[in-house]
């Protein structure tokens, strides 16, 4: 740009300060070097600084400035921490006019990761189509190519599709295409290879019967950033060959310049831009017919900053006003802020942000500089740059000195200075400058007054409070540079008013008094004591208590059950004590209501002038059962209105048409058909509306819908919605986040964004959090959003069970038992038993059990003899499943060498063979305990003679024997399960698991093995013929009949609409019961959300100790927004039964699916068994 002139001869000349170069983003190698170029033109000299994340680059040996500005790495380090050379950099340059900072550069390393999706083996008939994926993230991109039978694949045959997002397509398949396939990915960091995955090839039948189209592989919503290449992929199956066709919801025409269809129906759009955004439909329909099924994706297009508006270089007098102004567009939309000579502005006094622009009043000498807009969003950043010249005048007066000021009360300072020694006699004005001295975005105001005076009382100030002054002068020509700045602290004064209290009763002869601390504005100092005072309603006696100013609650005990008593507060500075509270009533509960539900727990907070919010959450400890709740609320002094009845689902309520400026009491109490629960009380006090002035701008409404997820043990996700408003552009929003009941409020959370949603981390497992959020726009800021509460998941097991001990029984039966692994925060709620012979283990065939969190034994039933089995335990709960313990080995032997040892043996995860200890007691020490049980059964024979020949009249039931000695036998033997905890045991599995077990004998025996023999291949379960002859003392008494399963005929019509892809199927062939299913799968976009993912499930067994239970013919559709933990998706229903061994079939989006009731989603924890006796 050319230098800018001016044409008064007062103001300097200056040459243009801009950059040829900036840094751009790069992607390098561990140990490579990289330049960051940057190189300013302006008037000499120009001094280049280096900034890495804002702070300034430590120069050395490894890491310097070139002579052209220029910043140079030899080693780039990738270590973490502050060692490491990752992150954003900036160049700074600086001329005698002022400084300009360049636009971000962002170095990373380049990473690959492991893959996380590999290619699955697959079996397809001869004429169909072959698909094998893989998925791999890396910095840059990588390279993926694919390889048969460890050679690389020719793409040279129109059949055979490789898309550059890692899928093989394979139409038309042939014999010759069976082979070992696998994909490598390859970057400027590493090369990896995938797992191997075998594709089979079927004989085709001479019988081609006609099949309606599916779409086996649909397109994924997809957000790409400008100029990219997208890829959404289209597979479609039928008979006839099905014609794949694309559109856009839309109605809108397809780019024709940029986009080509890619294989046999994928569509490639080059070179993206914003207008290529939207919902694309595949379509797939059999020639001739009107037989055909769509999918559809949601392309999301981000793209950088770019300006609008640009801020022009300005010329203005000491003590004008100048305003700059920007605007930016851009996906998502860039935010704005201001820099200053390459430091960033803060809105404060004198210097305000409005929307995107910027305006500085009572413009002062040191405002002269170089003024950036920078806009910047997750695509990047750009800045524009204009200079602010300050004009001063020769005949301007000096500043006005000897400035001082003395406090007068605590609203009020007293402001003296000196008339300025130059020119004094030109002054025709003063303007008085104050404002708060403490926090940031502090109003600045400003009091005119004569020439005649040099002295001013401020008398609008708040008590206890630290301001700060300065003096400027005027004359016709110009103003004079301000005064010295003068601090001043305001008299602190007694309270405006008392504190809002809450009182709630935990039980009948006690109250809870709670308060919150007094606002600021009210509280005019420091609060050093509350004082209590309370009476029961029927008498005059008032009693006292005194409590320190840091406490805020209080709990008064000794109270009489079902009386009213009457509280009030107040509170007091060093100033002396404020006014107190009106009085507040509350009845204690009855003595006969110990059942009755508790007290919620309620928060008020006034909405406008007239309008409160209530809140309330009630306590999660609470057995009790509720059926509603009852609000009460009145005007001090006036009749209570009410009952007003709520639902027990309803945790919030807006109380309306109240006065403004008046203080109103609030009761809450749960209720249900027995009787009424405790009651919590609380205050609280309306504001004054605001004026006609303060109308013109409202505050914004706050956000809706907050919906938080527990995302991992340690965070939790969240998200909002905008408020509905457009004549404003949001700048940030503010997360509060604190635990449930946290007293300190210092360890509250305040976290900012600009996104509506975000991931709050480092939070506490296990533990309840309370989220609300508010909006920041224009200055503004809108109330809290309603509290929304929600606990971290716990954390998985970090190790496996402990003490795992295997015994030997019976000869077909062993006793394994365990500890919980260690770790007091540990939560188990599932135990995975894995055991199988040497033989099994070799075919990976592994035999399952599954025990509750709260159980650490279990019976292995019919073992065969002289096989040597391996057992394995891991714990799991509801995060993930823990590693597995060591394999312990268990030697069953010939019947022959087993009734010649008659003790049994035990095994241990310290691979050791000992006695059981447990075992030991019962049969070692038998002929102790039955000697034990004699003498004591002569000793009540004795007893009872000799009370019979005391008193005949008496008659005395004796203990029968065989009682006492099954109660003296049972109190040595095996320590297992209450009958409770073993019927809820089995209720639990046969509702989570499907398992069919024997009902319990009503005896004295407890089974506490729970599990099946169960035995499961690749192929899945297998059921033994039948099975061995079990304990007689856990016999069943009932048979327990296993149904074969079998396969179901599936029909699935979905209906179609945005966002759901309409399958249109039907398939009445038999099949044999062992076939694999066939299934046409829906593909499904779910409407509020921005892109999915399918997944399919796997099933896997190995010596690994981990086994998945998942049907190969389950397809998850789910939202994918950040990394989340696998969770059951929120938009399936999980209201269907479970069949055994019944295929899993993704339902459609709010489309009922007709198919039958036991072919219903499976869950992968789930281990289908049946036992035989």
């Amino acid at each position: 740009m050319p230098a800018a002139s001016r044409e008064s001869p007062r103001v300097w000349c200056f040459s243009e300060l801009f950059f040829v170069k900036e840094p751009q983003d790069v992607t390098v190698s561990r140990k490579d070097p990289v330049v960051l170029d940057c190189q300013a033109r302006g008037e000499a000299p120009i001094t280049i600084t280096w900034l890495k994340n804002g702070g300034k680059v430590s120069e050395n040996e490894r890491i310097y400035t070139l002579s052209n500005g220029s910043l140079y790495i030899s080693e780039v380090e990738g270590k973490k921490g502050e060692l490491s050379d990752e992150g954003f950099y900036q160049c700074l340059a600086l001329n005698k006019y002022g400084a300009i900072l360049s636009q971000k550069s962002h170095l990373t390393l380049a990473t690959i990761s492991a893959f996380e999706v590999q290619p699955l083996s697959t079996e397809v008939q001869e004429g169909g189509v072959a698909r094998f994926a893989c998925k791999i993230t890396a910095n840059p991109p990588a390279t993926v190519t694919w390889e048969v039978n460890r050679t690389t694949l020719p793409l040279i045959m129109d059949r055979i599709t490789a898309l550059p997002t890692g899928v093989l397509q394979i139409y038309g398949v042939e014999q010759k295409d069976a082979g070992n396939y696998r994909c490598v990915a390859t970057t400027i960091a590493n090369r990896r290879k995938s797992t191997e995955a075998v594709l089979s090839v079927i004989p085709a039948s001479d019988l081609k019967p006609f099949h309606k189209p599916s779409i086996i592989a649909g397109p994924q919503n997809i957000t790409a950033s400008l100029h990219q290449t997208v890829i959404l992929e289209c597979v479609a199956t039928g008979n006839p060959k099905p014609i794949i066709s694309w559109s856009r919801l839309d109605h809108k025409s397809i780019d024709v310049f940029n986009t080509r269809v890619l294989g046999n129906g994928n569509l490639m759009i080059s070179d993206v831009k914003v207008q290529h955004a939207g919902v694309y439909v595949c379509r797939a329909t059999i020639p001739g017919t009107r037989n055909f099924t769509v999918a559809m994706a949601t392309l999301t297009v981000l793209a950088p900053p770019s300006f609008v508006e640009w801020p022009e270089s300005l010329t203005r007098p000491r003590a004008g006003t100048a305003r700059f102004a920007c605007q930016a567009e851009g996906n998502p939309a860039p935010k704005i802020s201001w820099l200053k000579n390459g430091r960033r502005i803060h809105s404060n006094g004198r210097i305000k942000m409005y929307n995107s622009k910027l305006v500085i009043n009572q413009i002062i000498p040191e405002d002269d500089a170089i003024y950036q807009c920078m806009a910047e969003n997750s695509q990047g950043s750009i800045l524009s740059r204009a200079r602010l010249t300050v004009v001063m005048s020769e005949d301007r007066p000096s500043a006005p000195y000897n400035v001082h000021a003395e406090t007068m009360s605590s609203s009020a300072i007293l402001l003296a200075w000196e008339r300025p020694l130059y020119n004094s006699d030109k002054v025709i004005a003063y303007s008085v400058h104050y404002m708060k001295a403490e926090g940031l975005n502090n109003e600045e105001y400003q009091v005119v007054i004569g020439n005649d005076t040099t002295h001013y009382i401020i008398d609008d100030l708040e008590p206890a409070s630290n301001y700060t002054f300065y003096i400027v002068a005027y004359m016709p020509l110009g103003a004079s540079q301000m005064s010295d700045h003068v601090t001043q602290h305001t008299l602190e004064d007694v309270p405006l008013r008392a504190p809002e209290i809450s009182l709630t009763s935990r039980s009948p002869t006690d109250i809870l008094i709670s308060w919150l601390p007094i606002p600021a504005k009210y509280r005019r100092g420091q609060v050093v004591l509350y004082r209590l005072s309370f009476r029961l309603s029927t008498e005059t006696k008032i009693q006292v208590l005194e409590l320190p100013g840091t406490s805020d609650e209080y709990l008064l005990e000794g109270l009489r059950p079902d009386s009213v008593y009457l509280v009030r507060i107040t509170a007091a500075t060093r100033i002396g004590w404020g006014e107190a509270s009106l009085w507040t009533s509350h009845r204690t509960p009855k003595a006969t209501s110990v059942k009755a539900p508790k007290s919620p727990e309620l928060r008020l907070e006034p909405m406008n002038c007239t309008t409160i919010t209530v809140q309330w959450q009630q306590d999660s400890e609470d057995t009790a059962t509720i059926q509603g709740y009852k609000l009460f609320y009145k005007e001090e002094g006036q009749q209570e209105n009410g009952p007003i009845l709520l639902d027990a689902s309803d945790l919030e309520y807006t109380v309306s048409g109240l006065d403004p400026r008046r203080k109103y009491h609030v009761r809450l109490l749960a209720y249900n058909s027995m009787e009424e629960g405790y009651q919590a009380d609380q205050t609280v006090s309306t504001p004054g509306c605001v004026s006609v002035r303060d109308r013109m701008v409202p505050p914004p409404p706050p956000p809706h819908h907050l919906y938080a997820k527990a995302n991992t043990s340690s965070s939790i996700y969240l998200h909002w919605g905008r408020p509905a408003f457009t004549s404003a552009q949001v700048i940030n929003y503010t997360i509060r986040c604190n635990p449930v009941g946290l007293q300190n409020a210092s360890l509250v959370l305040y976290l900012q964004t600009s996104d509506t949603h975000m991931l709050v981390q480092g939070l506490e497992p296990k533990t309840m959090y309370e989220f609300a959020v508010r909006l920041h726009v224009d200055q503004l800021s809108s109330p809290w959003s309603p509290v929304v509460y929600h606990t971290t998941l716990p954390e998985a097991p970090s190790g496996p069970p402990v003490g795992v001990k295997v015994t030997l029984i019976e000869d077909d039966t062993a006793l394994v038992s365990w500890k919980p692994p260690d770790g007091p925060e540990t939560v188990v709620t599932r135990y995975t038993i894995l055991y199988a012979s040497r033989k099994s283990w070799i075919a990976g065939e592994w035999q399952v059990l599954h025990r509750e969190g709260a159980m650490t034994m279990a019976l292995l039933e019919n073992l065969v003899a002289g096989n040597v089995y391996l057992v394995k335990i891991a714990a799991s709960n509801e995060v993930g499943e823990g590693p597995f313990s060591n394999a312990v080995e268990l030697a069953v032997l010939p019947k022959a060498t087993s009734e010649s040892n008659q003790r049994p043996k035990r095994l241990d995860s310290g691979d050791s063979t000992t006695y059981s200890d447990y075992y030991h007691l019962d049969q070692k020490s038998m002929t102790g305990i039955v000697v034990g049980v004699c003498i004591a059964l002569t000793c009540i024979l004795i007893c009872i003679l000799i009370l019979i020949y005391r008193s005949k009249a008496r008659k005395t039931s004796a203990p029968k024997p065989g009682q006492q000695s099954t109660d003296q036998l049972s109190h040595n033997s095996i320590s297992l399960a209450s009958a409770n905890e073993v019927e809820k045991s089995i209720e639990g599995i046969a509702e989570n698991e499907e398992s069919l077990l024997p009902m319990i004998v009503g005896n004295g025996f407890i089974d506490a093995k729970g599990g099946s023999d169960l035995i499961i291949n690749s192929y899945g379960p297998v059921t033994k013929a039948n099975c061995k002859k079990r304990w007689l003392f856990f016999q069943d008494t009932k048979k327990v009949k296993t149904e074969e399963p079998q396969r179901r005929f599936v029909q699935a019509v979905c209906l179609y609409q945005p966002g759901t892809t309409v399958l249109i199927g039907e398939d009445d062939s038999p099949s044999s019961p062992g076939q694999q299913p066939d299934f046409q799968v829906p593909f499904s976009i779910v409407a509020d959300t921005e892109h999915s993912a399918n997944s399919e499930g796997s099933h896997e067994t190995g010596d690994s100790g981990r086994f998945s239970h998942e049907s190969n013919d389950e397809i998850h559709l789910s939202s994918v927004t950040s990394a989340t933990p696998p969770t059951t998706s929120p938009f399936v229903s999980s209201d269907l039964g479970t069949n055994v061994m019944s295929p899993a079939i993704s339902n459609c989006t709010e489309s009922p699916l007709p198919f039958a009731a036991d072919q219903t989603p499976t869950s992968p924890l789930q281990t289908h068994s049946a036992v035989q006796n």
